[in-house]
């Protein structure tokens, strides 16, 4: 059998509606407060959206530098916390053992570094495979085998990422703690229902793209009609929210995704090659 989205969409919203206030809880908590705290923290987060409405890469990149250059080790900070919130999440919701809240945060807080080891692996794979395909266009002088590499890399990207995206499920209900090998048994899992499972994830993100971008002219316009301060809460707000939902319904779909390929996986002809 093969991956259906349908029954992993299903599976997920019946997640979310069976856990929604305790993944409410930990999401505004681990996500929304962080995210919104350093929105309005940082002043250099507004010159870096600021950039962004430039269109102009230089401006953008310099941007993005004087952020992480300055600010490095909040980054680091947000990513454990919210690392360890995630992963927090997923055993909620999918552990056999129905933990509490309290055992879901101890899971997540010990899973967390296995997490981040395996979330370096992944990108430095990525930048490894993106460095020598677009590297070897760059280096013959030749747009066009230049932009080829691009192409080309970017589609190996979306595959990597497709392939790795269960490490966190693995980590968190699984329990497998060693870093390569929840790569690895993502790898394995994902066998056959990349295409798929590809453009399950496609959708997703399309669809939340466009909601997102809707949610944040909305209300961006109705705070910006009470003064520069009042915009700039509604922006740190509005995106803390986006971020926040984002994550909670990230969760439920990477738990129904884990779920439903554990199973196929199981069944005798679960192990069909693509």
């Amino acid at each position: 059998m093969k991956f259906d989205l349908d029954t992993a969409w299903k599976d997920a919203t019946g997640l979310l509606s069976r856990n929604f206030g305790l993944l409410a809880v930990i999401a505004g908590v681990f996500f929304f407060l962080p995210y919104a705290g350093i929105t309005l923290a940082l002043p250099e987060v507004s010159q870096l959206q600021n950039a962004q409405a430039t269109g102009n890469p230089e401006v953008m990149m310099a941007a993005v530098t004087d952020l992480y250059v300055g600010y490095w080790w909040v980054f680091l900070i947000l990513a454990v916390v919210q690392g360890a919130g995630l992963l927090a999440m997923l055993a909620l919701v999918r552990r056999r053992a129905n933990p509490t809240v309290g055992e879901a945060l101890t899971t997540g807080a010990r899973s967390v570094p296995s997490y981040i080891a395996a979330q370096l692996m992944q990108s430095a794979l990525i930048v490894i495979v993106a460095m020598l395909l677009v590297g070897f266009g760059a280096v013959t002088g030749l747009q066009m085998l230049a932009a080829l590499g691009g192409v080309i890399a970017f589609v190996v990207i979306c595959y990597l990422v497709t392939k790795l995206s269960l490490a966190a499920p693995v980590i968190a209900i699984e329990g497998e703690l060693n870093p390569l090998r929840a790569l690895q048994r993502s790898w394995s899992l994902t066998r056959g229902n990349s295409m798929r499972l590809f453009a399950f994830y496609l959708l997703l993100l399309i669809a939340f793209i466009v909601l997102s971008a809707v949610l944040s002219l909305v209300f961006g316009l109705g705070f910006a009609l009470f003064g520069e301060q009042a915009a700039l809460l509604g922006e740190a707000v509005v995106s803390g929210f986006v971020n926040a939902t984002m994550i909670v319904i990230m969760v439920c779909v990477l738990a129904a995704v884990h779920t439903q390929l554990n199973r196929l996986a199981s069944e005798p002809d679960g192990a069909v090659e693509a």
